[in-house]
């Protein structure tokens, strides 16, 4: 498979670019390895940042019935609240990357979480759904020192073959967090509003913050890079001008879309005929986050057996499956479609996000901020545009709008598959899945 394929580079998807010696037996080597030193506290560290970010970021996702009835607003409005948090970080990841190239992934990313817990304390006293709205954006922006930072520590401080697995269960972390965030806030707004739900989300918050801070090991490997914002250009130009990670950031961004414009609009759907069901129930359905956990930390080995592009077009075949299956009006269909859904988007998150890390020579941090700016872009568009189609097309509207994206997605994975037989000089023929 060649590095054009999915925007990875030769060093990643070539099989004759992997070194002689094992990777684990390479004495040169002093980054960490799975069963090596700090490697578990290191995993359950970043495990744990991305459960509080997934609960933070989308804590009023699951909520937004409640939300449009106490503030008296439309699903379109209260979609606000969630598209506000991640545009928030989508605007603020590329500046907070360039502070963890000067002042370190770690530090960034504690100072970033203690931000965001404490406007998390704030949120349930919002008086209206502008002043919500306002108090979300800044707990986004908060968030921005998380991922981009998380992404180049790992790339810094794991062995190279070690990086996909590692970034896998980081993207684990935040289907944990995104999953009993919902089903939390759930059954406690059903019994107590939606105020006191996402104020025990900002507990459970916290919690995750210390123990993070408390377990992740200092960074051995980080070098501190310059704040000059002619540095910071310049990387950023070479990174954008690169077609590979370019490919990668859209296909983030097109696979983020389907799943917030899907999981902003489900509560809607299940409140109404012919399903009706309660509030604690409508977390509940949440649950299927945890097919996510499984998807996202076994992507090392399922590109491992199908290669970078046979595993996008597996994430995004399973995305569009799940679509069309969510449209049948049986609650059993309705909940397999939510797991197929699932499970294809984690997959191609943690893929294309691993491939990032790799394929940055320099500016690991800003290559990263550029694919976490796509994505939450992404989120943003799918949480607005999703609500908007459900609201004048109903769920086949917002299911069309997934659909769309998922072709994007394969669209742009074979191109880039043809861009690269024609740069080696090899005819176009039928693309069959790299073993």
């Amino acid at each position: 498979m060649t590095p054009a394929d999915t925007g990875a580079s030769t060093v990643v998807d070539a099989p004759s670019a992997a070194p002689a010696v094992p990777d684990s037996v390479d004495p040169s080597d002093s980054r960490m390895t799975p069963g090596g030193p700090g490697y578990r506290r290191m995993s359950f560290a970043l495990f744990l940042a991305g459960v509080a970010t997934f609960a933070l970021l989308y804590s009023t996702q699951a909520l937004l019935p409640l939300i449009s009835g106490d503030l008296g607003v439309t699903a379109s409005d209260a979609s606000w609240t969630v598209a506000a948090a991640t545009g928030g970080l989508a605007l603020f990841v590329l500046p907070m990357s360039a502070l963890s190239e000067r002042f370190g992934r770690r530090t960034v990313m504690t100072a970033s979480l203690a931000v965001a817990v404490t406007v998390g304390l704030l949120v349930p006293f919002a008086p209206s759904l502008p002043a919500l709205v306002a108090l979300r954006a800044v707990q986004g922006a908060a968030l921005a020192g998380l991922p981009a930072s998380a992404t180049a520590y790992l790339a810094e401080e794991v062995r190279p073959r070690a990086l996909v697995t590692a970034i896998g269960l980081f993207v684990a972390g935040n289907s944990v967090g995104g999953m009993s965030g919902r089903v939390i806030t759930g059954w406690v707004a059903q019994e107590w509003g939606w105020r006191v739900a996402v104020g025990v989300i900002g507990l459970v918050a916290v919690a995750c913050a210390v123990a993070f801070r408390l377990l992740l090991p200092a960074p051995r490997h980080f070098t501190p890079g310059s704040l000059r914002p002619r540095v910071l250009v310049r990387t950023v130009r070479d990174h954008l001008a690169n077609p590979l990670l370019r490919r990668l950031y859209a296909i983030g961004a097109l696979f983020m879309t389907v799943f917030g414009g899907v999981y902003t609009v489900i509560g809607y759907r299940l409140t109404e005929a012919p399903f009706s069901l309660p509030q604690g129930l409508i977390g509940s359905i949440f649950l299927v986050y945890l097919v996510g956990t499984v998807s996202a930390s076994t992507a090392g080995r399922l590109v491992g057996r199908l290669g970078r592009r046979g595993a996008l077009y597996l994430g995004a075949g399973t995305t569009a499956a799940g679509l069309l299956l969510s449209l049948a009006p049986s609650l059993p269909l309705v909940l397999l479609g939510l797991v197929l859904i699932t499970a294809g988007f984690f997959a191609g998150h943690a893929v294309a996000s691993s491939a990032v890390g790799k394929t940055a020579q320099h500016g690991r941090a800003q290559a990263s901020a550029l694919y976490q700016s796509a994505y939450y872009v992404g989120s943003s568009a799918g949480s607005t545009v999703g609500a908007v189609a459900f609201h004048s097309g109903g769920w086949a509207g917002t299911v069309g709008v997934g659909v769309l994206a998922v072709l994007g997605v394969v669209v742009i994975t074979v191109s880039g598959s043809l861009a690269a037989r024609r740069a080696a000089g090899t005819p176009v023929r039928a693309l069959s899945l790299p073993r």
